[in-house]
């Protein structure tokens, strides 16, 4: 592989990055699904979703949550090429995100510091379709404490 077919596959891998965080983020999280490979997985916290049609059943109810309002920020990315067909990367993951009150669609939604912030270890492969994610593991640093009232 020569230097400008890495950079366009490492461009690749890094547009996936963000084609992610848009889908979530505008109301076609279901589609995250497309993203991945057939045998791909999805690992958060206390969560670990094997396949790509497991992935879309978790995302279209996130997908059905119209009163979240989020906005996923990729950075720091570092995207390592393993042979012609695999690659990983590791980046910073910053979420904010606010759930309005029931019925509520109002805009711009109240701010305040991030829900999260973690990092993201990708696993990527070469696939028929482009290159997908294989794995996606989501790992938190930083939590916003619950403000849910205490009863």
């Amino acid at each position: 592989m020569d230097q400008l077919e890495q950079l366009i596959a490492e461009r690749d891998c890094e547009r996936l990055l963000t084609e992610y965080c848009r889908r979530v983020d505008f109301g076609e999280a279901a589609a995250i699904a497309d993203l991945f490979t057939e045998d791909g997985t999805w690992e958060g916290v206390e969560l670990l979703l094997t396949g790509r049609e497991a992935i879309r059943e978790w995302f279209t109810k996130r997908q059905n949550l119209e009163r979240r309002v989020s906005r996923h920020i990729n950075t720091n990315i570092a995207v390592t090429l393993l042979s012609e067909t695999e690659a990983e990367s590791v980046c910073y993951l910053v979420n904010y995100r606010h759930d309005r009150e029931e019925g509520d669609t109002s805009l711009p939604a109240a701010g305040d510091i991030p829900k999260f912030v973690g990092e993201c270890r990708d696993g990527f492969r070469l696939t028929d379709e482009g290159w997908r994610f294989s794995s996606r593991k989501v790992e938190l640093a930083f939590i916003r404490p619950s403000r849910r009232k205490q009863s």
